[in-house]
């Protein structure tokens, strides 16, 4: 994907042909004109112009034109910067910037037919771009969503807005605090955080030619150790092998559970007990169990890299209220086995389904596959 703003100029940008009316301003006297900052190593300060205003659209859109007769990019990665507050446009009224997204984006696509995927900055913005020709819903998550729970809400509120029809991937950046200084990616964050994810039905942009801890992809300070290279082959090939009950209109459903032995269930991560949720998807139940027992935190970042492997279940006896006549029960956990299905032993009365899950670790999937039900 070619990467850009959709709304970015360089200072001198007027010597191009761009004209200081198309700009986004802070004021209604048009005086201070909305820049993002740059190191003074940089070429220039970012300066905000107005992704309504259709000569700049047409500017941009000609200028990625040029890109795209030279180079063999498959699409536009669009981005935006977020909340910028009250703005004004070059005739000092007010500018709803979320609202411009869409009108953006269609034009774009009328005259650039390539693939779109627009960058929704802790979901601003979002409900606009899930309308808008775009071939998948992109969050970059930043601290208005810092726990394990705001990851799913994201990848729900995506499902709302798409009506289901776009899956997501998150920008989330791990360790963030720790990659200022050399060092190591701390496994357990990596791979709760990625649970949480994958459970939930995205996926995690963090992977390229290096492992990203910060927005600034070039940086490198922290490498991957083998413990978790080895991990998230195992995590991605998990995510690939179970998408059509992971990520294929894989709805949520109420599947009340609680736990004979061992750490209790609860619908909300929650410290020294087990998150369980459930879904519909492929005409089965499944049912997500992410262990928070022996965590130091829950923040998906971990930002610090102090977080802690969760401690390992072994032989949790659940009961689970089945709404029919369960015919087969397994589970499947990247933690395990190579992520390869297991058949469970289960007992059935009353509705009631009891069974033994052998261990869990970080995440264990489990799925019901009904002969009848009403």
């Amino acid at each position: 994907m070619n990467y850009n703003l959709l709304f970015g100029a360089f200072e001198d940008a007027e010597a191009d042909g761009v004209k200081r009316e198309w700009g986004l301003f802070k004021d209604p006297l048009l005086e201070n004109q909305d820049r993002h900052p740059l190191p003074d190593s940089w070429a220039s300060d970012i300066m905000l112009m107005n992704p309504g205003h259709e000569e700049w659209q047409r500017y941009l859109i000609d200028k990625e034109k040029e890109v795209y007769r030279h180079l063999p990019f498959d699409g536009w990665h669009v981005d935006q910067l977020g909340d910028r507050g009250i703005l004004y446009d070059g005739n000092a009224d007010k500018v709803n910037l979320p609202e411009t997204y869409g009108p953006f984006l269609e034009a774009a696509k009328q005259d650039l037919d390539v693939d779109y995927v627009m960058n929704a900055v802790g979901q601003f913005g979002q409900p606009y771009i899930a309308k808008a020709p775009v071939k998948f819903l992109y969050t970059e998550v930043w601290d208005a969503h810092p726990l394990y729970r705001n990851l799913k809400e994201i990848v729900d509120q995506n499902l709302k807005y798409s009506g289901g029809g776009l899956s997501t991937v998150l920008a989330a950046y791990m360790n963030y605090n720790h990659a200022d200084s050399p060092g190591e990616f701390n496994t357990p964050g990596v791979l709760l955080t990625d649970a949480v994810i994958f459970a939930s039905g995205g996926a995690h942009l963090e992977l390229g030619e290096n492992m990203l801890a910060k927005e600034y992809f070039p940086n490198k300070n922290l490498t991957m150790p083998d413990a978790l290279k080895d991990a998230l082959i195992v995590y991605y090939d998990f995510l690939t092998a179970y998408q059509n009950l992971l990520r294929d209109k894989a709805a949520d459903i109420e599947l009340q559970a609680e736990t004979v032995n061992g750490p209790a269930l609860s619908s909300e991560p929650e410290r020294g007990k087990v998150w369980s949720f459930a879904k519909e998807a492929s005409g089965r139940q499944v049912f997500h169990l992410i262990n928070f027992t022996g965590v130091t935190g829950m923040e998906w970042k971990d930002a610090d890299a102090t977080q802690t492997e969760p401690e390992e279940q072994t032989d949790l006896k659940l009961k689970v209220n089945a709404d029919g006549k369960v015919k087969k029960v397994w589970m499947a956990s990247p933690d395990y086995y190579n992520g390869s299905a297991v058949a469970l032993d289960f007992t059935q009365k009353d509705g009631v389904l009891e069974l033994t899950l052998p261990k869990l670790k970080y995440w264990d999937m489990v799925v019901l596959e009904y002969g009848s039900r009403p």
